[in-house]
């Protein structure tokens, strides 16, 4: 039995892949929800909001390549017309026009979709929910998992941050104190972010030439981007804000943000008919605090991570330790596909 500790990206593909194999596995997840820091909110009225994952490019070719394994179709990122930048916090946004770039995509009806489709292909009591790890014990000859309930595998995979099981997992034998201190030193990818969501009747930033997208120096909105639905039915302004605004209110906040909507676009971005946030250093179990300041990506595919312990018996996954793209999408297909090569190898 090999458990898998982590129901994202990394851990749901590590997951399929295993069940193509025959080899049988659990997944112990601390929410009660699959996705980790992909989660696709549905807005009332359907249209898809991204709090999490987002984007990706054509030189995510393993991406790329599993979307197509798996059917799910992906649209590129409304870039259309101009934009408007924000470059101090005195003077209004101006209207620029984006230069030519490398065009961005979208899984049609949201990231979600695609760990819908690797958690469906498993059987119920395949994925266990609130499942809090607290320990892990190696013995000769099994490993015993003490969570909210406990459990007993040959092999142990990691799929959540290293500094989440460096600080909240206790290990027995001990890591190694280069390992954990490297781990600690792992910047998680969104847990400082902060991500809202306006959701309209109509595009009506299209109708006026605008592609929908604003950057600003100094905030709170620091980048907003068109969020509507592959069929263009569905209509949104999505992206991330300032996290210093974490700490007022949520009416204050939206105060805020509406109001430099409303400079920018005009008063029709007033006339929303939903909002939603997330703000990830609320997630217990995305956030922990860092013992020093860690820059974006910090020790991402650091060489320590490939290294596995145990006789093998102890893998680490999850994008942060992907040697390649570490932090995005990319680096989780990347690293759960080499782990669960290994996997099989190791039980074989």
């Amino acid at each position: 039995m090999v458990i898998i500790i982590g129901a994202g990206l990394s851990g749901l593909l590590t997951a399929y892949r295993l069940k193509e194999k025959g080899i049988p596995f659990k997944i112990l997840e601390a929410r009660d929800r699959i996705g980790g820091r992909i989660h696709t909110l549905e807005s009332k009225n359907g249209t898809p909001l991204e709090m999490g994952a987002t984007w990706f490019t054509q030189e995510h070719s393993c991406l790329l390549k599993l979307l197509k394994e798996l059917n799910l179709p992906y649209f590129e990122q409304y870039m259309k017309g101009t934009a408007f930048f924000q470059q101090y916090p005195d003077s209004p946004a101006s209207l620029i026009d984006l230069p030519p770039q490398a065009p961005s995509y979208r899984i049609a009806g949201g990231t979600t979709m695609l760990l819908e489709t690797l958690y469906k292909a498993m059987d119920k009591e395949d994925v266990l929910f609130n499942q809090t790890v607290k320990k892990i014990q190696v013995k000769d000859n099994s490993i015993l998992i003490e969570a909210t309930e406990n459990h007993e595998a040959e092999l142990v995979v990691l799929a959540i941050p290293p500094k989440l099981w460096a600080q909240h997992i206790s290990f027995v034998p001990n890591l190694p104190t280069p390992l954990k201190d490297i781990a600690t030193k792992t910047h998680t990818w969104m847990e400082d972010s902060m991500k809202v969501a306006f959701v309209y009747e109509t595009a009506f930033w299209r109708e006026k030439k605008q592609s929908g997208t604003f950057f600003s120096n100094t905030g709170p909105i620091t980048e907003f981007y068109d969020h509507s639905n592959l069929e263009g039915n569905k209509h949104a302004l999505c992206g991330f804000v300032n996290p210093y605004i974490k700490d007022l209110a949520i009416e204050e906040r939206k105060t805020l943000l509406i109001e430099q909507l409303r400079e920018n676009f005009g008063e029709e971005a007033t006339q929303f008919t939903e909002y939603q946030e997330c703000i990830w250093s609320n997630e217990k179990n995305t956030f922990t605090s860092s013992p020093s300041l860690l820059h974006p990506h910090q020790n991402n595919g650091n060489p320590i991570f490939t290294n596995t312990l145990f006789e093998d018996r102890l893998l680490f996954s999850s994008t942060e330790v992907s040697p390649h793209h570490g932090g995005y999408m990319e680096g989780a297909v990347i690293i759960a596909e080499e782990i669960a090569n290994k996997v099989q190898q190791q039980l074989s």
